[in-house]
């Protein structure tokens, strides 16, 4: 819910939210938003399934991790990553960076 504040405080609309990977998944596939910010851990999964269907689909995302690029997978290692915690500052020069290669 944080992030849902974050981002309104930004003037950004959130899309949807979801809280499993397979909800996540299914989201990615219908499209119908400009940027995702994906939880690399998600319950416990790893986000990356998602990953793969919006870098297929050219939608631009970011990952938010308390691991860092370390953690990401060697095809997902050039992609923004938020260091977990992160604050609406970050988080916004995320967004602009992200937004601006659309």
């Amino acid at each position: 819910m944080l992030l849902e504040d974050m981002l309104a405080d930004l003037g950004h609309e959130v899309a949807a939210t979801a809280a499993s990977v397979e909800t996540a998944r299914k989201l990615a596939a219908a499209g119908g938003f400009d940027a995702a910010i994906l939880d690399v851990n998600l319950e416990g999964q790893e986000i990356f399934p998602v990953a793969e269907i919006l870098a297929e689909r050219g939608v631009p995302f970011v990952f938010a991790s308390g691991y860092g690029h370390a953690a990401l997978p060697e095809q997902f290692r050039g992609r923004p990553t938020l260091q977990k915690p992160f604050q609406g500052a970050q988080l916004e020069a995320a967004l602009k960076a992200l937004l601006q290669t659309v």
